[in-house]
């Protein structure tokens, strides 16, 4: 059985994510004004719709896009030997450290401590009239499911097919797909939770939200 308190102090002792901006095409590298040691702002906005910091910009046949940061963090690393040079695609530009947000913090624990039941195909995925519906009036942690219970429909190039789930017996905690979004094989559709686990999961969470500061 995972120990969620060990990993919390885990995650603690190294709070952040290191971010690898690459080049997302072929093209000669002008790197922005920034150094080590500078921070950097991600995508904001009510839509995401304002860009990140500047970091970068790279041209192709004349034609010149930025590369933008794409979570807030600081700069601790930057390729200054590619200035003005021709990249391939893929090529390591800069790194950047974020510093892990408490949502974030509550993912990793989560993703961690639950079973996660994973997409089989790349397709759109929707819960059967009556999951759905209990979910609606009463919420995620209504719903138990054991092995073999059908779950989900899978559509795909127009085929809607059901999907039993396969693991241990729990309930419904986290859903991480959007109805009508394409989910990839093998990402997390959902995450159930063993019920002897709750509360220890649900004090963690809350522990994360009260003390865990920002940066």
């Amino acid at each position: 059985m995972l120990n969620i308190k060990e990993l919390l102090e885990d995650i603690k002792a190294n709070p952040y994510k290191e971010i690898v901006i690459k080049s997302p095409h072929t093209g000669a590298v002008e790197f922005a004004d920034i150094k080590p040691g500078d921070k950097v702002r991600g995508r904001s906005g009510s839509y995401s719709e304002k860009p990140g910091t500047l970091l970068a910009n790279l041209t192709r046949e004349k034609n010149r896009k930025p590369i933008n940061a794409p979570e807030k963090g600081e700069v601790v690393n930057i390729r200054t030997e590619l200035e003005g040079k021709f990249v391939e695609a893929g090529e390591e530009l800069l790194t950047i450290r974020h510093f892990l947000t408490r949502k974030e913090v509550i993912e990793l624990i989560l993703k961690k401590a639950l079973h996660l039941f994973r997409a089989p195909e790349r397709a759109k995925y929707y819960f059967i009239p009556e999951v759905d519906q209990k979910l609606k009036v009463s919420g995620k942690r209504s719903v138990k499911v054991q092995d073999g219970m059908e779950m989900l429909i899978v559509s795909r190039m127009k085929r809607e097919t059901p999907l039993a789930y396969s693991g241990p017996e729990g309930i419904i905690y986290s859903v991480y797909f959007t109805r009508g979004d394409n989910v990839d094989a093998g990402e997390p559709l959902l995450g159930i939770c063993p019920e002897d686990q709750l509360t220890t999961i649900q004090d963690v969470v809350a522990k994360v939200q009260s003390e865990w500061d920002e940066e």
